[in-house]
């Protein structure tokens, strides 16, 4: 009995409810909307301006020098003299380290000595043959000795030229392994120099991009080391051959570095900027999508008020909040920007809020074609 008279009470209130619903549908009341006129859905305006788009090809790749070598010992020798400090930058021709050339220097000596003598003894023989005195092959035999002490001159200076060691070009000299009195030997690493007034940068680019690849092309370039510092570079080579493994093919980059900042053997990442284009952009908060299209809304105003047209838009490029708009709005159009989702089309609406301006808007936003392998 109890449980029949609960259910008559609220099939009851139901119904009273439902009148009250009824009453006021048909006595026309309006919802309070916050106070906008005749009902109006408040929203945020935004006006369409041209925003360049890019796209890109992301890579990572690694520095080197311009030049880079490995200085060694052409001898076997004690070292005798070392004139430079680790990380010094020095010039092309500077003698770097000299080697113990004691044996040497006294060789050279005697083979100069030689050389004198032989030589004054080629002017006698040249006096005598003149005199008639001496035959012509003594003129022949003085100067064959001649010649072989000439050569055994140049040979010794040649050796005394290994133990003196030159930097052969222009660099900055690594840390320095050796000391006073160090044994080295032929293929010994003494110190390492690298040219890095240029830095050449190495990465690899998909095949599918060589269509677009050439010399001479600019590339931007960054590092963790210096993260707001952006590096601009040109293409100075692409590889003539395609990894067969990756498919990829090696691009080469040159970088001037008078800054110092870049080493080699740094890991940076390369962005190189294709199909530059100024395109109306919007934010992505004014777009509404249905199954494969996407839609804005265009606002017809009048004195901050107006009604929204449904817009169908193609659309391009994204990076952040901004969308490429490839058909289906001109710059100076108005959209709404928030509050789509609260709205229909022939909807009225009250603008509260202004954003854009129909010029040419900060930042360069860009689709990423990431192309590492």
């Amino acid at each position: 009995m109890k449980r029949a008279t609960t259910l008559i009470i609220v099939f009851g209130v139901f119904i009273a409810m439902t009148a009250i619903v009824l009453i006021r549908s048909i006595g026309g009341a309006e919802p309070d909307n916050g106070g906008f006129r005749g009902g109006a859905t408040p929203v945020a305006a935004y006006t369409v301006g041209n925003q360049t788009f890019a796209d890109l090809v992301e890579a990572l790749g690694t520095a080197g020098a311009n030049e880079t070598i490995a200085v060694t010992a052409r001898v076997s020798s004690t070292i005798s003299r070392v004139n430079f400090e680790s990380g010094q930058q020095v010039s092309g021709g500077d003698i770097l380290v000299e080697l113990t050339d004691t044996e040497e220097v006294a060789n050279l000596a005697e083979a100069r000595a030689t050389l004198r003598e032989s030589r004054r003894e080629l002017d006698r023989v040249e006096g005598l043959i003149e005199r008639g005195i001496a035959p012509r092959q003594r003129l022949d035999e003085a100067s064959a000795a001649v010649e072989r002490a000439v050569a055994r001159v140049n040979s010794i200076e040649a050796r005394l030229a290994d133990r003196i060691i030159r930097a052969p070009f222009s660099g900055v000299v690594g840390l320095r392994e050796v000391s006073l009195g160090s044994l080295v030997r032929p293929g010994d690493t003494i110190i390492t120099l690298d040219d890095t007034s240029i830095i050449k940068l190495d990465f690899s680019v998909p095949e599918r991009f060589l269509s677009v690849l050439s010399p001479g092309q600019e590339i931007t370039a960054g590092t963790s080391a210096y993260p707001d510092e952006v590096f601009i570079g040109t293409i100075a080579q692409i590889g003539s051959r395609i990894d067969p493994v990756t498919r990829t093919v090696t691009v080469r980059a040159e970088i001037n570095n008078d800054s110092g900042h870049l080493r080699p053997g740094q890991l940076m990442t390369v962005e190189m900027r294709q199909d530059v284009r100024s395109r109306p952009a919007i934010p992505g908060s004014a777009i509404t999508r249905y199954l494969d299209q996407s839609f804005v809304f265009i606002i017809e105003e009048s004195d901050g008020s107006g009604v929204v047209r449904q817009q169908h838009v193609e659309l391009g490029s994204r990076l952040g909040n901004w969308v490429e708009v490839t058909s289906g709005l001109a710059v100076g159009d108005v959209i709404v920007a928030e509050g789509v989702h609260r709205i229909r089309d022939q909807m009225p609406i009250e603008i509260v809020e202004r954003a854009g301006s129909g010029r040419q808007q900060s930042g360069e936003p860009a689709s990423a074609l990431v192309s590492q392998p």
